[in-house]
């Protein structure tokens, strides 16, 4: 007789799918407006506006191992709610921001609890989800950021154009983090045994240091995702051209974010996590090559949508991959340093990009991107796969 699946849509799983779309969109909606809310309200200038926005980057960044070692050693529920309140609770304070100094104290502080809320929250989906279901489960996990990413933006830049109110923004990001928080407190999440480690602090309490390769290597990916998210717009509009249709090229990297999520997901229910990530990566480096070889209108948006569906593809499988070679009780330094990886990527990409796009221009820079990315994709299939088939736990 033939075991009964799992269900994998459970009350739990929906529920706290649904609220990490909340908090999401809730960020999202600020994202393409907060460089035109600090310049029209404070004369900010350009420098001054970067320095403003990458204190959020560097808070969340910092926050995230720390994250991970509280969500494995105290109660995950206690510590999810904590992260989601202080994450509602500062959107109010950009409503209370009436100088230049106030906003970048409030904007830096909120990278904190938006780093725990996203390292706690993946944690609590890996909980309620049953075992059999997980990899798929955490494959479609992704989709509510996806989805939230793809549509906030707009719905933004409708409501300013609307009102040309950045307060109602602020409002309504204030009010769906507040519903997402409601939301997040009905989940119940299944009783474990809080062990408190008494042991001396080291490093892998905060790093899953049995997953390093893996971590190495996604920071090769984010580092080509930080700077073609970075410089996209000018780059488009110096090279092709193009001023509006960034929007658009996000919109097409959503959509393949979205269906290779939807049709990746067959595999990952298979287990077939390097599978996953190779057509990823493999897929991801023809967009990026595309992106820089082809300069043109199909080159462009079909490199959006390409980069989007490798990405799909290779970073729930990574994310799966963190997990495996991890323990049962470091569920949540798994998930914190593959975030952690990714900003690092992110981070060196912004800086490197800049620095190079500065002395030498963005066509450069963007080769530079491609090469970066193929040599992720070379790293990944000449050692990666060997080292986590190696470092796996059998469950």
């Amino acid at each position: 007789m033939m075991k009964k699946e799992e269900k994998l849509w459970n009350e739990g799983y929906i529920k706290v799918m649904t609220a990490n779309f909340a908090l999401y969109f809730a960020f999202y909606l600020l994202m393409p407006l907060l460089p035109l809310y600090l310049s029209e309200n404070f004369n900010a200038t350009k420098d001054v506006i970067g320095l403003v926005l990458s204190g959020y980057t560097l808070t969340s960044l910092l926050s995230r191992p720390f994250s991970g070692y509280l969500v494995d050693s105290f109660p995950r529920k206690k510590v999810f709610m904590w992260c989601f309140f202080l994450f509602f609770i500062f959107f109010a304070g950009y409503l209370g921001a009436v100088s230049l100094l106030m906003f970048t104290i409030v904007r830096t502080l909120h990278g904190v609890p938006f780093g725990a809320l996203t390292v706690s929250a993946s944690t609590v989906a890996i909980d309620v989800l049953p075992s059999s279901r997980r990899n798929e489960g955490i494959g479609f996990y992704g989709l509510a950021n996806n989805i939230a990413m793809a549509i906030a933006p707009s719905v933004a830049i409708f409501v300013y154009k609307a009102t040309n109110s950045f307060y109602i923004l602020f409002w309504i990001s204030l009010l769906v983090a507040l519903l997402g928080l409601i939301l997040a407190s009905t989940i119940r999440i299944p009783q474990r045994e809080t062990v408190i480690n008494k042991s001396k602090l080291s490093l892998d309490r905060f790093f899953l240091l049995r997953g390093w390769l893996l971590a190495v290597n996604m920071v090769f990916f984010g580092f080509c995702y930080g700077v073609l998210s970075s410089y996209l717009a000018i780059y488009s509009k110096e090279k092709m051209g193009i001023t509006t249709g960034t929007g658009t090229y996000f919109t097409l990297l959503s959509l393949g974010l979205i269906l290779s999520r939807l049709q990746g997901n067959k595999g990952l229910k298979k287990g077939r996590l390097t599978q996953n990530a190779t057509q990823g990566v493999i897929v991801s480096s023809v967009g990026y090559f595309l992106f820089v070889a082809f300069p043109n209108p199909v080159g462009y948006y079909l490199s959006a949508f390409l980069i989007g569906l490798g990405n799909g593809h290779m970073y729930p499988a990574f994310q799966n991959m963190f997990i495996a070679v991890a323990h049962h009780n470091e569920r949540g330094t798994a998930n914190s340093s593959i975030l952690v990886a990714w900003d690092i990527g992110v981070g060196i990409g912004v800086v490197l990009g800049g620095i190079v796009a500065e002395g030498l221009g963005y066509t450069p820079a963007f080769w530079m991107v491609s090469m970066a990315q193929i040599i992720g994709a070379i790293l990944f299939l000449v050692a990666t796969r060997q080292f986590f088939n190696k470092r796996k736990i059998e469950r």
